[in-house]
């Protein structure tokens, strides 16, 4: 489709506000989906890293239980 001008581009045809309205709200929803997905994914490593620690701090006290 060939439109003459950029206020034709985004009037398109008098469904622009439609058409825009869901590029703007599919691009929402992915950003929020990306940056949810990142921002969890950084808790799961922080929470599994605890974890190894954690694990860590009981070998080691079973081991000075074990030498005592």
């Amino acid at each position: 489709m060939q439109f003459e001008s950029l206020s034709d581009f985004i009037a398109m045809g008098g469904y622009g506000f439609y058409v825009w309205l869901s590029f703007g709200s599919c691009a929402v929803i992915i950003l929020g989906l990306l940056f949810g997905s990142l921002y969890e994914g950084k808790q799961l490593k922080q929470q599994v890293k605890s974890q190894m620690a954690r694990e860590e701090r009981i070998k080691k006290a079973k081991e000075m239980e074990a030498q005592v």
